[in-house]
Formats: C-alpha cells, structure tokens, sequence
C-alpha cells in the first residue's frame, strides 16, 4: 500500500516522464488556461512540456505516483494506464484521474482489481475521475457521485454494521 508519510515530490531513482504527458491533459490549470480533459494549449504530446522552463510552479512540483513510488510497475504509467495516480497526503485517498479519451481504463486489468485491494486494503475509498465526474472504489464496492462542483468536497461517512459511504458535501454547510 502507498504510504503517504514515505512520500517524496521528486521521482524515483530510473523514473523520468519521458515521452508522457498525461498529466498536462487530465487536469485544470488556470495559470496556463488548461482545462481538464483537453490537451494544456502548451503541451507537445510525447514530447513533453512547450513552455518547460517557464511553466507554472504548480506544474514544477507535480510528480505523480508512478513517478515517486517505485513498486508501480511500468503498466501503472500514466501513458500506458491512460490515468495518472496521486494522493491526498491529509486524507490518504488515491485519486484516478482518467484520460477521458479512453473513460473506461481504470476498469480493464490490472487496474481494477488492484484498485479495489487498495481501496479494502486501507478501508478509504479510491476516486476515480473522468474530468469532473467521480466515482468511487469503496471495500464493499463503487458509488457513483456524479460531478463533483467546486463548492463541494467529499466526506465519507460511516454507516451502521461498520460500513462507510462516500458523499457530497457543499463547502459552506461542511
């Protein structure tokens, strides 16, 4: 299992980026007018970063768990996997951020099954993102949340007979 206090933002030794970009497409950022699920407007794809040594800050310290933790093996690259992994350090939830051009990777083999024994492995869910639309790996199976606003954050609550749900909670009332 990934653990969050062992974890490093710089990559492991031997793991480089190389020809995937995947991050630059999978997600939203506003310092560069990139929207999730689209190509950053700077991005050379497999080849890398156009605007490299001026690129936001946010963008020089990303490194995703394929690049930090050396036990995902060469199937879990993001360019491969067609998603990019990371996790919250504060809550210790993996999060799957698909490439929407291919919605459905996170299902196939390996990942799903791997997915779901880390999901029942740390009893906390695993987030699968497909843009803005979540769903979520839980120990006894998924819950669909839907789109996920920017007012809203998840909370996962415990349930009768020591079962826990996923839910959508608005900033303002949490």
């Amino acid at each position: 299992m990934i653990d969050p206090t062992s974890m490093v933002n710089r990559p492991a030794p031997g793991r480089e980026c190389g020809t995937c970009a995947l991050c630059c497409k999978v997600y939203e950022v506003p310092a560069v007018e990139s929207r999730a699920g689209t190509w950053c407007r700077h991005c050379l794809p497999g080849r890398g970063c156009g605007i490299h040594e001026t690129r936001p800050q946010h963008c020089r310290a990303f490194f995703c768990l394929w690049m930090t933790q050396d036990f995902l093996g060469p199937e879990w690259k993001p360019d491969r996997a067609r998603f990019v992994l990371t996790m919250d350090p504060a809550t210790r939830w993996l999060f799957v951020q698909v490439d929407p051009g291919a919605a459905q990777a996170w299902r196939k083999d390996p990942y799903l099954g791997q997915l779901k024994r880390w999901a029942a492995a740390g009893d906390r869910p695993v987030i699968v993102f497909v843009n803005k639309v979540a769903t979520a790996i839980m120990a006894h199976g998924e819950i669909p949340l839907g789109e996920i606003a920017a007012d809203e954050r998840l909370a996962l609550r415990d349930l009768p007979g020591g079962r826990r749900t996923l839910e959508k909670v608005s900033r303002a009332s949490a």
